[in-house]
């Protein structure tokens, strides 16, 4: 596990939290799709700007995680990666999720956006996230599927497999450190 995805089923999933741990337990750096789509004051960086920024990543670094969905720009870190970690929660833990992240960062600036973007909620996001969560689930399912021929594809399927899943990196690494 060197060049990893982390991509999930919905925002609130979970993804930027998770690929931060990983990161740490596996000393590699952390990569958030969302600082490179957005622009100060929520604007969005055009494909090919976007594009450009993710290869650019790719080439410049032996080992990586990124983090964030874009269906999109999928094919480009699929390609180079070795390792899809996909997280699926429940839709109602996703919703809390993210109006709990809105909550708290109110006002504030997260570090895994692009620079100058102060959180925010819009209806259209929440909407978002509601209509396209099962259809989501199911075209993460094939693209899982076809990549897992030559990909390590790891599954996490609620809270406590994902928390299993972390602890047993972390401590497989601090042994192995010691």
């Amino acid at each position: 596990m060197k060049r990893i995805m982390v991509i999930g089923a919905s925002a609130g999933a979970g993804k930027s939290t998770f690929a931060t741990r990983l990161g740490k337990a596996l000393n590699i750096n952390v990569f958030h799709l969302d600082a490179f789509f957005w622009k100060p004051g929520w604007v969005e960086a055009s494909k090919e700007e976007f594009t450009q920024a993710q290869q650019e990543m790719i080439k410049n670094n032996n080992s990586w995680i990124v983090e964030g969905n874009y269906t999109a720009t999928f094919d480009i870190r699929a390609e180079k990666a070795d390792t899809i970690i996909y997280l699926e929660l429940p839709l109602r833990v996703c919703l809390y999720r993210v109006i709990k992240r809105w909550l708290t960062n109110l006002g504030k600036r997260r570090p895994d956006l692009g620079g100058g973007c102060t959180e925010r909620m819009e209806w259209a996001f929440i909407k978002f996230i509601i209509t396209t969560y099962r259809p989501r689930k199911k075209a993460m399912k094939e693209r899982l599927d076809f990549y897992q021929e030559d990909k390590l594809v790891v599954r996490l399927k609620g809270k406590a497999a994902i928390e299993y899943f972390l602890q047993a990196i972390e401590q497989t690494k601090s042994s192995s450190a010691s």
